[in-house]
């Protein structure tokens, strides 16, 4: 049997700077993550190029001997697309496309390229294909010329009707179509979240692969979460609860990660989504703390939020991967300091998430109130139960039967048929 796999696209990534710009010190690095993105969606990367320009060229970004240079790289490197660290006006596309002979993208696309495959539930699937059309629609022109010369391919993975590409009129009414979907989603989700118990509800945020997956699945205990180190591994809301000790459980919803020069279509087509967060009572900023611009990618995260309404939130700064820090006392004393209420934590060992459970404890404290409850002595399973449910303060036994000091939500208390009033 003879196996038949379709080569591997040849990238070369090209990045332009501002001069006095703070991307001209890190655009080794924006690179690097580019290179990282593309590697996802499953191309090799075999060059790069950058430059740094006092204002962008309006005809092709680069300057006329940038482009000439690069077209010398392409074809020495035998590659296959050329791919831009910005994004790119469809002008720009169209024109360097002619310059250099091959497929040219930006990250924007590079980015909706790895969501549409790695969109797995109807809902992310929606989304994506609504960032796609949107994104498409000004750039019809160049796109249909890939399309109707090339099969497959990174970033030709697109909503997948041929004809969608080629008439405006038919994109702009799925997107509407899509719109109303996804309306549809969000009025769901209201319904969903108003049948639910009132527990705490934190959403997990952060730039992507900080480790939100890995964190839920230690908070948890659920090993059928899926994690995986690369970028976007998970698009998919996920929500669980756990036990975070003390008799207090909380709601914990895992999101999208977050990048920098994220798609503002992408953002837009994941509201419905990202309004968990929006309905959470603490957000959980998780931060990779062994990266080495962890900082910037902070900035990242707030900016997103910030876009989606969410810049109010009350926010616990949660510094993920400690094992992978150099020197975790040195870095746990300089984040003590410049943020005193973050929280630190390591999936990697068995009580590496106890400060974010005790966070989460604090919290979920802080909306339960101090009940006087009384257990009839004889009836052990609701004794229990309010050991499980609630943290108990005190106990005595009286003639009344066993009289417990404990900290409980009053819904809680009410569903044991408990006797309850303030302590």
């Amino acid at each position: 049997m003879i196996a038949v796999e379709a080569p591997a696209e040849r990238a070369v990534l090209v990045a332009v700077t501002r001069k006095g710009s703070r991307d001209v010190n890190q655009v080794q690095e924006h690179l690097d993550e580019l290179g990282r993105l593309v590697d996802t969606a499953g191309a090799q990367v075999v060059g790069r190029l950058t430059q740094q320009v006092a204002s962008p060229n309006p005809a092709t970004l680069l300057g006329e001997g940038k482009v000439d240079e690069l077209r010398e790289l392409v074809q020495s490197r035998n590659a296959t697309l050329a791919i831009f660290d910005d994004e790119l006006a469809p002008v720009q596309g169209a024109n360097l496309e002619r310059e250099l002979g091959i497929r040219v993208m930006d990250r924007a696309e590079v980015i909706l390229d790895i969501f549409s495959t790695r969109a797995r539930t109807a809902e992310a699937k929606l989304q994506v294909e609504l960032a796609q059309l949107e994104y498409l629609l000004p750039r019809l022109t160049r796109m249909w010329t890939h399309l109707s010369r090339i099969r497959g391919g990174i970033g030709l993975r697109g909503p997948g009707e041929t004809q969608l590409e080629t008439d405006r009129r038919m994109i702009r009414q799925k997107i509407q179509h899509h719109r109303g979907k996804l309306r549809d989603v969000a009025r769901h989700r209201e319904t969903i979240r108003g049948g639910r118990q009132k527990l705490l509800h934190a959403a997990l945020v952060g730039y992507t692969n900080a480790g939100k997956s890995s964190l839920l699945r230690a908070l948890t205990g659920d090993h059928d979460i899926f994690v995986e180190d690369r970028l976007f591994a998970t698009l998919d809301t996920l929500t669980r609860e756990a036990d975070v000790g003390d008799g207090v459980r909380v709601r914990i919803t895992d999101t999208v990660g977050f990048i920098r020069k994220l798609p503002h279509h992408l953002v837009a087509s994941f509201r419905a989504t990202l309004e968990e967060a929006g309905e959470a009572d603490v957000l959980l900023h998780v931060v990779d703390a062994s990266h080495s611009d962890w900082e910037e990618q902070v900035e990242v995260v707030e900016e997103v939020l910030g876009e989606l309404d969410l810049a109010d939130r009350p926010v616990i700064l949660v510094f993920n991967k400690m094992d992978l820090v150099a020197d975790p006392a040195a870095f746990a004393a300089r984040i003590r300091e410049i943020h005193p209420g973050a929280v630190l934590a390591s999936t990697m060992r068995t009580d590496g998430v106890e400060e974010v459970k005790s966070a989460l404890r604090e919290r979920a404290r802080a909306g339960r109130p101090t009940l006087r409850v009384v257990v009839p002595a004889n009836d052990g399973a609701r004794l229990a139960a309010v050991y499980r449910a609630g943290e108990v303060l005190s106990r005595e036994v009286t003639s009344e039967g066993v009289v417990l000091t404990v900290r409980m939500e009053g819904w809680r208390a009410r569903q044991l048929s408990l006797t309850d009033g303030a302590a």
